[in-house]
C-alpha cells in the first residue's frame, strides 16, 4: 500500500461519493479519493464551505471543478466546519497531485459518525 502524506489509504474511511475521512478525536478531515481526482481530471477550482458553517451528512457543501466537469463535495458527517484548506483553494491542482495529503479539503467537528466504508469496501465499489 502506497504511503500518502501522514496516513495510508487503508486506515481511512470512505463514502460512496468518493471521499475519504480521517478521524482524530472528534475532528474528521475530508478529501476526495485518488480515484475521484483521476475521474475529474485536472482540478482548476475548489469551492469550500466557510469555517463555522454547519454541515449535514450527505448534503452538498462545496464543488470541485475540473477541465472536464464539476463534482460536488458532500459532507460525510453532521457537524461544524473547523478548518478549510486554503492551500487547495489557492492551488487546486493539489487535489490531483496529493489527494490523500496536501489535497485535503475540510475539517469537521462532529458528534457521531455515520456508517462509512472500509478501504476494501471502497475498492470493491469502484472496482479498482
Amino acid at each position: 500500500m502506497a504511503e500518502h502524506g501522514h496516513t495510508t489509504q487503508d486506515t481511512l474511511k470512505y463514502t460512496a461519493e468518493h471521499e475519504w475521512i480521517s478521524v482524530q478525536d472528534d475532528i474528521a478531515t475530508v478529501g476526495i479519493t485518488a480515484y475521484a481526482a483521476e475521474k475529474l481530471g485536472d482540478v482548476v477550482f475548489v469551492d469550500l464551505p466557510a469555517v463555522g458553517a454547519s454541515v449535514a451528512s450527505g448534503k452538498i457543501v462545496g464543488e470541485i471543478e475540473s477541465t472536464k466537469s464539476v463534482g460536488e463535495l458532500f459532507a460525510p458527517v453532521d457537524g461544524t466546519v473547523t478548518e478549510v484548506n486554503d492551500a487547495v483553494v489557492a492551488n487546486p491542482e493539489l487535489v490531483n497531485s496529493d489527494p490523500f495529503g496536501e489535497g485535503w479539503l475540510i475539517k469537521v467537528s462532529f458528534t457521531a459518525l455515520p456508517p462509512l466504508l472500509s478501504f476494501d469496501e471502497y475498492t470493491a465499489l469502484v472496482g479498482e
